[in-house]
């Protein structure tokens, strides 16, 4: 079934009242809930007077629902926007059927390793929009409450794991953390040992560094330090933390907005992803999103015109200045906006820091797709709830991914 917008917005041109040059009506599309209230900002309160200069006006089509199969399906029947959101999670399917333009701008000011991510096969076809990346989100009331120190950016596996088991052995009704059996959180863990998901032959090797990962990660809930999310009622930890059943959480800046609306009083803390204490260093996932330009619009430049302005400096700036998403600009890592106390400063500034982190990889797995994840969640989901031991729950996962790739 296809997906309907769930509503249609007025051109910032016309909001405002300013005189339209002309002439080329650009239809965009993002998803909605709080992203609706940043594009609303950036064409009313920040674009309106460079669109009507341009002589273009914005239709903006927010999508509630699955974004993705919402474009999807639109580029198949040929009713997608001029202008959309891709996540790099399956941006690469857009590119690679072709229905992407590659963008022409100047990108030199953007995060390299963003740039990379949305180019495909020598060409970019996406202007990295904003980002997110993983860190370790805190109740400092539950560890004050518990006697036991903070978080730290000093934190490795092991330190963090004997806060979080302290913690739950003061208050024994509080977890230290909601476990997600997903690569999504325990990948961070996993590439922080040098492990890579695929080796220079494109395959992919369960080998010890990955092992030594999975063997911390699923043992958190028997050494006392975490619960399943799903045990706790819970379908990601951030629902844990904000009603106070876990101390900490391990996820990106829009935990921020959660909290805003479920716990908007609590104490909170941010500190970098611990170390593995072997390799010394920190692992980390980087979650983005870019605007492409549908490769069959009828307005294809003033699209890109679009999208250049939505990515500007000063769109960036606006959005980063109302704690809203984190910049993809490198030029602002040294905003003064990321130097103030309120949380949603202070994670910002630890969410961007995770960008250089040691081992970072891109939330997106070439041409096999979200399914290269599958093996390695059954995994981790089986011998955490006890059904299997990581020897064989490992034989199985290399088996499966030995299967997908040699297809």
């Amino acid at each position: 079934m296809l997906l309907r917008p769930a509503r249609t917005l007025a051109a910032a041109t016309m909001l405002l009242g300013l005189p339209a040059l002309a002439n080329e009506t650009v239809r965009i599309s993002g998803w909605g809930g709080s992203e609706v209230a940043i594009v609303n900002g950036l064409l009313t309160d920040v674009l309106a007077e460079k669109l009507a200069k341009e002589g273009i006006t914005v239709k903006y089509e927010p999508v509630d629902g699955e974004f993705s199969q919402f474009i999807i399906n639109g580029l198949s029947a040929g009713t997608a926007p001029d202008l959309f959101y891709v996540d790099i999670f399956w941006a690469r399917s857009v590119f690679s059927a072709g229905q992407a333009l590659p963008v022409t701008q100047d990108v030199s000011g953007f995060a390299a390793n963003l740039v990379e991510a949305f180019t495909y096969e020598g060409k970019l076809y996406a202007i990295p929009k904003d980002f997110n990346t993983l860190a370790v989100h805190f109740n400092k009331d539950i560890f004050d409450d518990a006697g036991v120190a903070y978080p730290s950016d000093g934190d490795t596996w092991k330190t963090l794991q004997e806060k979080l088991v302290a913690v739950h052995e003061a208050l024994p009704e509080v977890d230290g953390l909601c476990l997600v059996p997903e690569y999504a959180r325990f990948g961070a863990f996993a590439l922080s040992t040098g492990w890579t998901p695929f080796d220079s032959r494109g395959r992919t090797m369960l080998d010890q560094r990955f092992r030594r990962a999975f063997e911390f990660y699923t043992g958190l809930v028997k050494s006392g330090a975490a619960v399943l999310a799903a045990d706790a009622g819970q379908s990601w930890a951030g629902g844990c933390l904000a009603s106070e059943r876990a101390a900490i959480a391990i996820e990106g800046a829009w935990i921020i907005s959660a909290l805003r609306d479920s716990a908007p009083n609590m104490n909170l803390g941010t500190v970098r992803m611990p170390k593995d204490l072997e390799s010394g260093k920190r692992g980390n996932i980087v979650f983005t999103v870019g605007w492409t330009v549908n490769a069959a619009s009828k307005v294809s430049k003033a699209a890109a015109k679009v999208a250049e302005l939505l990515t500007s400096k000063e769109a960036q700036q606006w959005v980063l200045e109302q704690g809203l998403a984190l910049p993809s600009r490198t030029g602002l890592a040294d905003n003064s906006w990321l130097r103030g106390g309120r949380p949603e400063q202070m994670t910002s500034r630890v969410i961007l820091e995770g960008l250089s982190d040691d081992h970072v990889m891109p939330y997106f797995f070439g041409k096999v797709g979200g399914s290269w994840m599958q093996p390695i969640n059954a995994a981790l989901n089986s011998v955490i709830l006890g059904e299997t031991d990581a020897d064989t729950a490992l034989a199985s996962a290399q088996s499966a991914l030995d299967r997908m790739l040699a297809n």
